[in-house]
């Protein structure tokens, strides 16, 4: 009996032996709808992933703030509530400057300047993340910011009293200096917020508009081009410390293939989403010349403000940006 337990036991052993390792499974929540291009882009690096390490590890997706709100995102991950997500992180700009380098106003206006402060500015905000326990993957920038409004508006007096939607501490100031009163809203209670007269204005690209049919309740639609701010995708510590050598190099491949992709997409959807607010009925085109001059010295006030509060590591960015 004894030597027929032995066996028993040993063979137990080389079989588990034999079996593959178990296959880990990460939740990763979107703040964006399903349509939306980062979504869709965060869904193929997420089947890149999954395809890459033999369904070893599986990530999942959970758009439209599913799985945790927006403003709840970084912090699930950075405590491992879940593993992965994405996150606008201008909108932690309150936590730490630099997660706001991407929506300093009108520093950059198009993606050709956006990816070269990108470029000076990634390593920092990598570091910063890493502070925060978040392993930075990659991130996407959206499209140019426009002023979206429930009517025409040629002066920066004609924004007085108008309800904002705010989403971050750059948006909230900008309402405070023009006038306007900040809301805060997450993308997901946008639509809700436009019917129910909570919000009705924003700055955003033309792909939230679309996305949400604010032509359903907003009027106009001003090409402004203030900032262009980044979704980042970042991963806990914990979990991706976990992770084997050779997982993490396929997940790297992913992301680096993500940030290019959804770049092209950014810039793709930029005038099919502008084509779809006026074929929804808006006003869509670039603001007037009054208008533009008062934004920018709005935008010059903000710039110091942060500059002030980014420190030396924030100026040396911005002034490495400028001499390039």
């Amino acid at each position: 009996m004894r030597t027929l337990t032995h066996l028993m036991a040993a063979t137990a052993l080389g079989a588990t032996a034999a079996l593959p390792a178990m296959a880990d499974k990460w939740d990763m929540p979107l703040a964006y709808a399903a349509s939306n291009f980062h979504s869709e882009n965060a869904a193929e690096f997420a089947k890149c992933v999954t395809d890459g390490t033999g369904g070893n590890l599986e990530i999942v997706t959970h758009p439209s703030g599913s799985l945790f709100a927006g403003n709840e995102i970084k912090r699930a991950v950075q405590t491992g509530q879940a593993n992965i997500g994405e996150r606008l992180l201008s909108a932690h700009q309150n936590e730490k400057p630099i997660y706001g380098v991407d929506s300093i106003p009108f520093l950059v206006s198009s993606f050709d300047e956006h990816e070269k402060l990108w470029s000076i500015a990634e390593p920092a905000v990598a570091r910063a993340l890493a502070d925060d326990n978040l392993h930075y993957l990659y991130s996407v920038p959206w499209p140019p910011q426009g002023l979206y409004v429930n009517k025409p508006v040629e002066s920066v007096a004609d924004l007085k009293g108008v309800k904002f939607r705010s989403y971050s501490t750059a948006t909230a100031r900008m309402a405070e200096l023009t006038g306007m009163l900040p809301v805060q809203v997450e993308a997901a209670e946008l639509s809700q917020a436009l019917a129910t007269g909570v919000a009705e204005s924003f700055i955003s690209s033309g792909a939230t508009g679309y996305d949400r049919k604010v032509w359903e309740q907003l009027s106009h639609f001003y090409e402004v081009d203030a900032w262009l701010p980044r979704n980042a995708v970042f991963v806990n510590q914990d979990a991706w410390n976990g992770l084997d050598d050779a997982t993490r190099t396929v997940v790297e491949g992913c992301a680096e293939e993500a940030q290019a992709r959804g770049l092209q997409m950014s810039k793709d959807y930029t005038d099919f989403t502008l084509n779809g607010l006026k074929e929804g009925g808006m006003k869509v085109g670039r603001a007037g010349e009054a208008l533009m001059k008062e934004l920018k010295a709005i935008g010059a006030t903000m710039t110091d403000e942060w500059l002030e509060k980014a420190g030396d590591e924030g100026r040396a960015i911005v002034e490495k940006y400028k001499s390039m």
